[in-house]
């Protein structure tokens, strides 16, 4: 039996993008896709892209509460036992779709399959690999190292997880790894299957520092503490203003004091754990110097 894998894209004012996205789903070589895209009522032209792929996809068109809520209720029209949810600035590349059911096929016990995937300038340039790391649900602590639309889930295991925290608005799918991670392992997938799009139109890109907080917020709610990789990144972006996706500033006696300030405001409950981490991070920065 073939599964059917569910793709819901959330969009609003994308057009110069959409396509891309669409026409990535729709050429997919697996046989048993549903498609649907939920528009936040976007007023630039997209519902005119989305006419010209009709009965090749399902699209509606209206106010929404948002990217979580748009995907939510994507998912709650849905059919397939495997899900995902790709933005509409990002894309599949071909086979994305076959290789995530075959790895399911092959573990039984994965709640999601993740791959490799690429950062892309606004013009589809590729900039450097995504930093994806083997699966490791301790590491979600520090890192959050899978790449959206790069991960499948099996639909049971998104439900149970309660679907997106449409509360969020910038760490949603942060925060959906991690409580997948505690009901079902998930697996990685040695091969390229996704690229995300960094523009300035895009939330990590124009909104990072909201997007700090609210990792703040996502790793006390499920840890009650925010590490020195997050703290020491947020630190470098409010002396420099500069965001790093795809890596962290090179330390600095700057970056090194405020990491201690804030990171200690942050860690009020477990000052000894953080001063303790901050001591073992600041022997890697000498290394490194």
């Amino acid at each position: 039996m073939t599964p059917i894998v569910s793709i819901v894209t959330p969009s609003y004012n994308m057009a110069p993008f959409l396509r891309q996205a669409v026409e990535s789903v729709l050429v997919q070589d697996y046989p048993a896709i549903e498609y649907i895209v939920i528009d936040g009522g976007s007023t630039d032209g997209s519902v005119d892209v989305l006419k010209e792929y009709a009965g090749r996809l399902r699209y509606v068109s209206g106010p929404d509460g948002g990217q979580a809520d748009a995907v939510n209720r994507g998912f709650l029209t849905a059919s397939g036992s495997i899900f995902g949810f790709l933005n509409a600035d990002d894309y599949y590349y071909p086979g994305a779709v076959r290789a995530a059911v075959e790895a399911f096929n092959e573990d039984p016990t994965a709640g999601a399959v993740y791959g490799e995937a690429h950062h892309i300038a606004e013009d589809g340039a590729i900039l450097g690999r995504y930093p994806t790391q083997p699966y490791d649900p301790k590491r979600f602590e520090s890192q959050c190292y899978i790449c959206q639309p790069a991960c499948f889930l099996r639909s049971d295991v998104f439900r149970d997880a309660g679907l997106l925290n449409s509360e969020l608005r910038f760490a949603l799918d942060y925060d959906l790894w991690i409580r997948v991670a505690k009901r079902r392992p998930l697996r990685k997938i040695d091969r390229y299957l996704a690229c995300s799009r960094l523009h300035p139109g895009a939330k990590t890109v124009s909104r990072t520092k909201q997007v700090y907080r609210e990792i703040f917020q996502v790793l006390k709610t499920h840890y009650g503490y925010v590490p020195i990789e997050w703290i020491y990144g947020y630190s470098a972006l409010l002396l420099d203003g500069q965001a790093r996706a795809r890596g962290l500033a090179p330390p600095s006696a700057g970056n090194v004091a405020l990491s201690l300030l804030l990171g200690s405001i942050e860690n009020p409950r477990h000052l000894l754990r953080f001063w303790a981490d901050f001591r073992r991070k600041g022997v890697e920065w000498q290394a490194d110097r």
